[in-house]
């Protein structure tokens, strides 16, 4: 049982003070590339806070346009990163700390009745920031890396998706060279509306993968995430 004091509760304040495994390897390596003279406090400083400044906006909105122009969304198929520009994302580090950024791969990958992508990294928490801002907590635990590759669909189903057995569940690991972002299928009855309201209806975790689009979407509606 908790013992709250003054309306703190101190099993939450125990938990919050937990560091995680990835937390004490980041802190490590941070530290040797900054002794190492790879970039400086500095330039980590100015990286984070850019990387905390932005959103998945970039993300709804490349599927929003994808959904609507089938031009674009062949082009956002064949090369994410020159399609990231014609929206006004950048793909490369604005901060100009030298981002890996310039060596990354981006990969779209479209959603299909037969087919369903999911993203992960199971090294560490590799994932495609330019356009989905900063990674959830849960896709950093070690308890979402290392089952979503060996139960997806136990997985996704935590997260309250269950897929038909006829769709093929495709997990893609990101590593230091790729990063991915799903295309999740455009959902019936949303013809005639403006990429302005499909974007507002593409939400991060659709764009991972561990969910799809609802036309009924709404903060309040939306489904809770699993306790990893």
């Amino acid at each position: 049982m908790s013992d709250a004091h003054g309306g703190h509760d101190h099993a939450a304040i125990e938990t919050a003070d937990l560091v995680s495994e990835f937390e004490v390897l980041e802190t490590a390596i941070r530290e040797l590339a900054i002794e190492h003279g790879l970039f400086s406090a500095e330039d980590h400083r100015r990286f984070s806070e850019w990387a905390e400044s932005i959103g998945p906006a970039g993300g709804s909105r490349l599927v929003a346009r994808a959904w609507v122009d089938p031009e674009f969304k062949a082009r956002l198929l064949g090369d994410g990163t020159a399609a990231c520009r014609e929206v006004g994302i950048d793909w490369d580090d604005p901060t100009g700390t030298g981002a890996p950024s310039d060596y990354t791969y981006f990969y779209v990958l479209e959603n299909t009745p037969e087919v369903h992508n999911v993203i992960v990294c199971t090294l560490c928490s590799c994932y495609p920031r330019p356009v989905l801002g900063m990674s959830p907590d849960w896709y950093r635990t070690p308890h979402y890396r290392r089952r979503m590759v060996r139960w997806p669909r136990e997985v996704l189903a935590e997260f309250g998706l269950h897929l038909s057995p006829e769709v093929e569940v495709r997990v893609h690991d990101s590593n230091q060279k790729s990063r991915f972002m799903v295309m999740p299928m455009r959902p019936e009855g949303t013809e005639g509306w403006t990429e302005e309201q499909l974007a507002a209806i593409v939400t991060r975790d659709t764009m991972i993968g561990v969910a799809v689009p609802r036309t009924d979407w709404t903060a309040s509606s939306a489904p809770s995430e699993p306790t990893f």
